[in-house]
């Protein structure tokens, strides 16, 4: 099978394209033929190993998995003997933030990672669904959110924010969305309330205060946006931040409430994939989610498709068809 191969860290021109054996499943994995899988931040920062210490997971002075890739949708072809909620011609759809190595033709990935797929959604947007849907879900479990709390989302239109913008709507929140002025018509189909257009203004002197500010690209601080918290306000950044500071602040906000008073920031730690995945599929079968496509590239240019997600000026995700011929 062709796969996409990576034997060293670095930037996306040390990916090749290889021919490799096609794996096996365990006993309680599927093999999948995957029809497409996407390029996505987790997947940049992993080839690169950032920040470094991920490389306990990932392999202290190389790759452990030496094909990348984190969601995929394609066809069960073959099931280990202990898998019972999974047959063989299922379409699935599925996602693994520790690598599902799905930036190749097949993949033996365990059974809790993959769902089948919602009627009539594309193999395109299934395989869009997850990796953002996740680390959104992982901000909004870590909170106490109540219909009617304001949130803002800043990076309203990446993978994360147009995910979250989409589930804090569906749980009840008033969202305020920053996007660029080309966006706009986007992120309120979305369901965002409100729009601030970072072209125009800076939304960290909005004088509307928040109960949760979410920084799904990074771009800010807690000590930026937390004027804009009210009582007991939380920040939350999918970045580790300026010389990690978003790993020791959940740490030591609460103890200086002299200073901050009860606002404070925490840390999103992405956990249950398989309570995400549940939950997407479950909206995507309401209509109450469907996610963002930027772009497509074949397989044979994924290379392009690391260095454009690199960039950091994607709108929602980038696919990757694996096997053309078989998208229905």
């Amino acid at each position: 099978m062709k796969a996409i191969m990576y034997t060293k860290y670095g930037p996306p021109e040390t990916l090749q394209l290889k021919e490799i054996e096609k794996p096996n499943p365990a006993d309680d994995e599927v093999l999948i033929k995957v029809y497409v899988t996407t390029v996505n931040r987790t997947d940049c920062a992993t080839i690169r190993a950032k920040p470094f210490f991920a490389r306990v997971i990932t392999g202290l002075f190389a790759p452990k998995k030496q094909t990348p890739g984190t969601e995929f949708s394609g066809e069960i072809v073959g099931i280990g003997k202990n898998v019972s909620s999974l047959n063989i011609g299922d379409k699935v759809f599925g996602f693994d933030d520790q690598g599902s190595q799905s930036h190749a033709q097949y993949l033996a990935i365990k059974e809790k990672y993959v769902l089948t797929i919602p009627d009539n959604l594309s193999f395109e947007q299934a395989a869009a669904s997850s990796e953002g849907a996740h680390y959104a879900y992982n901000f909004i479990n870590k909170l106490d959110l109540k219909p009617g709390h304001n949130v803002l989302v800043n990076g309203a239109t990446g993978a994360i924010g147009s995910a979250a913008v989409q589930l804090l709507k569906y749980f009840g929140a008033d969202v305020t969305a920053v996007c660029a002025t080309t966006n706009i018509d986007l992120v309120k189909s979305l369901g965002a309330n409100r729009i601030i257009d970072y072209k125009k203004e800076d939304f960290t002197k909005d004088e509307i205060k928040y109960d949760y500010v979410f920084d799904t690209v990074g771009k800010s601080s807690f000590f930026k946006c937390k004027h804009l918290l009210k009582e007991n306000g939380i920040y939350i950044s999918s970045d580790l931040g300026y010389l990690a500071q978003n790993i020791y602040l959940p740490l030591f906000t609460p103890l200086f409430k002299f200073i901050l008073g009860n606002k404070k920031t925490v840390a999103p730690f992405p956990v249950d994939v398989r309570k995400s995945l549940l939950l997407v599929k479950s909206l995507i079968e309401k209509d109450q989610f469907k996610a963002v496509i930027d772009s497509e590239y074949p397989l044979e240019r994924i290379v392009e498709a690391y260095q454009y997600v690199e960039k950091e000026h994607k709108i929602g995700n980038v696919v990757i068809l694996v096997t053309h011929s078989e998208l229905v």
